[in-house]
């Protein structure tokens, strides 16, 4: 990499501020195997450890310049860190982008800031802890290697990688970053669109406002450089709502409107004035878009629209779940859309902001997924319900986001089909991010054994093509699948009339040469993997009740051979020949 900071980029493009700083880079770095760490307050010191990590890469990858896949659940970081100084009188707030699992925060000794959930964000105002301009920042990781029961994804409990897990991450693995505000500050605004309204609610959230003090917020919205609205208010308390119609177009050519094949956004910038002076500078984006289910149909602003989605692991193989760089990010996107995709589940993690950013720059839908459990527990619960709350706190801006996705396969709840604790549980997270968000679909439980769902996801690893175009020539045949031998329906669910999606299929494993991987099926060569590829998508495409797909998958994964790219992003096959599968486009 060229950079000096890995990863330098603003960590997040959807809430942008002028001042801020990337602590990306070396840390002094610690395994804590004995557990001394906290008997010796380790917090306290501001000497070196015995080890230098690069941040934000784990220690079990290349990247990180450690490489050791062992386990060691509890870690320790230390930076010194220098503050500008022209932050002084502001409030700085210290941010991490992802920490794997629990972390616990100390500036110069004191403890700061607690968090639980190794894919989503927290912060820490450090303000009052600061001393002078040079400080040690220490963070104490501990992660659960061998708990089935922690929402962890794709993370092997076990020593070595097998078939669809991969290795473990621990620790720091998303950006940590300062950012300088003023005490009078917007911290977070949610944009919600009304297509059919032309009109964005903006629900913005600011810091205290003392009652002696008169404060005002101006908005500018902008289309591609060219003004559409300001408004100017008085803010009178810490929650302001504003709804601002959108003139100026016409709505039937779908001009200002976002889609993959026209990620049209409107800009945003919003000032924070007190006595005359801006205190608060951010600017943002949103995107007029609509999801919603009418007759039965999946539709994108307002119309049917076809999903062709591939799952999307987002490992890599010199930095795990951390993306190399930005460029990274990009290029799987492109490579994506180059297939004919217009989607990806971004499987089994809370994705990085910037790869959301570019999915919403590039024109990309993305399923909105965290990581599962294995197993079942109170303790699971209590983590995954607070987790999740999390995830859509940070994503619900994001216009590329269309579907939340809160259980795969059953993982986590194992015994849905017969136990009602884990009904109940996929009962309360489908209403509770409904009471949260009610602009996107939400799947119970994708594959099977749904309860309650707005889309019928369903996983069928089946490779004969005769055996699928059966399958889904009719309602009655899909419905009575049994997928892995699982009911699609359990807990007095039925079908109500949902759209119906194959949101895993294919898995064909192809590897050039030493074939010696894992797969759902495999091929010999360039022709038979082709071939078998058109044995599954055609009957699909063909079906009259199927409205889209979800092909596994777009890479390989460690052992897991079964993507239509190499680990390294080469593909198997010309590009071309997968695009015409996937369009439809290959005579019969």
């Amino acid at each position: 990499m060229n950079h000096t900071i890995p990863r330098p980029e603003y960590p997040r493009p959807q809430w942008q501020r002028r001042e801020w700083m990337n602590l990306n880079g070396a840390w002094s770095f610690a395994f804590d195997d004995e557990r001394r760490g906290d008997a010796q307050h380790w917090y306290q010191s501001a000497e070196a450890m015995d080890r230098t990590i690069t941040v934000p890469y784990t220690f079990q990858s290349k990247l990180s310049g450690i490489a050791d896949p062992d386990f060691h659940d509890l870690v320790w970081y230390r930076r010194h860190v220098k503050l500008p100084e022209s932050w002084s009188g502001k409030r700085v707030i210290l941010h991490f982008g992802a920490v794997d699992y629990s972390a616990k925060v100390w500036v110069n000794g004191q403890l700061d800031a607690m968090h639980e959930g190794g894919h989503t964000p927290f912060e820490a105002d450090i303000t009052d802890l600061i001393a002078g301009q040079d400080n040690v920042i220490t963070v104490r990781a501990e992660d659960y290697s061998r708990d089935v029961t922690l929402p962890r994804g794709k993370q092997f409990w076990e020593e070595d990688s097998a078939s669809i897990f991969y290795t473990r991450t621990t620790g720091i693995w998303q950006t940590v970053w300062l950012e300088a505000v003023d005490a009078i500050h917007i911290r977070k605004v949610k944009f919600t669109p009304d297509l059919d309204r032309n009109e964005i609610r903006m629900q913005m959230f600011l810091s205290p406002i003392p009652t002696d003090r008169r404060v005002q917020v101006r908005i500018k919205i902008s289309y591609q450089g060219t003004p559409v609205k300001e408004d100017v208010f008085t803010a009178t308390g810490t929650e302001e709502t504003r709804c601002i119609a959108l003139n100026g177009f016409n709505h039937h050519g779908f001009e200002r409107w976002w889609s993959p094949e026209h990620p049209n956004l409107y800009d945003v910038s919003f000032d924070v004035m007190h006595e005359g002076k801006v205190v608060d500078e951010v600017s943002s984006y949103f995107g007029m878009r609509k999801i919603s289910i009418e007759s039965g149909k999946l539709c994108l602003n307002n119309r049917p629209y076809e999903l062709r989605l591939v799952l999307d692991q987002g490992y890599w193989p010199e930095s795990l779940l951390t993306a190399p760089e930005d460029d990274s990010l990009i290029r799987d996107i492109d490579l994506t859309k180059e297939m004919g995709f217009n989607g990806v589940r971004r499987h089994q993690k809370m994705e990085d902001p910037r790869f959301l950013y570019w999915a919403d720059r590039k024109g990309l839908l993305v399923w909105g997924e965290s990581a599962n459990a294995y197993d079942y527990s109170e303790a699971y619960v209590q983590r995954f319900t607070r987790e999740w709350q999390e995830v859509i706190e940070r994503d619900y801006n994001h216009p590329c986001i269309m579907a939340w996705v809160p259980l795969n396969e059953s993982w986590g709840v194992p015994n849905i089909q017969v136990d009602a604790f884990q009904q109940h549980h996929g009962l309360a997270m489908y209403h509770m991010i409904k009471s949260l968000d009610q602009t996107r679909p939400v799947i119970f439980n994708d594959g099977w054994e749904m309860v309650k769902t707005d889309i019928v996801a369903i996983h069928d690893y089946e490779w004969q093509e005769q055996v699928l175009s059966e399958r889904y020539e009719s309602l009655g045949n899909a419905l009575a699948s049994m997928p892995a031998d699982r009911q699609i329906f359990v807990g007095g669910g039925q079908y109500e009339g949902q759209p119906i999606l194959i949101t895993e299929f294919g898995g064909i494993a192809y590897k050039k040469s030493d074939w010696d991987g894992w797969g759902y099926s495999g091929a010999e060569n360039d022709e038979d993997y082709l071939k078998r590829l058109q044995a599954v998508v055609g009957p699909l495409h063909r079906s009259p009740i199927i409205q889209g797909f979800c092909y596994t998958q777009l890479t390989d994964v460690e052992q897991e051979i079964n993507g239509l790219l190499t680990y390294d992003r080469v593909p198997k096959v010309p590009l071309e020949q997968i695009r015409r599968i996937v369009l439809n486009s290959v005579q019969s």
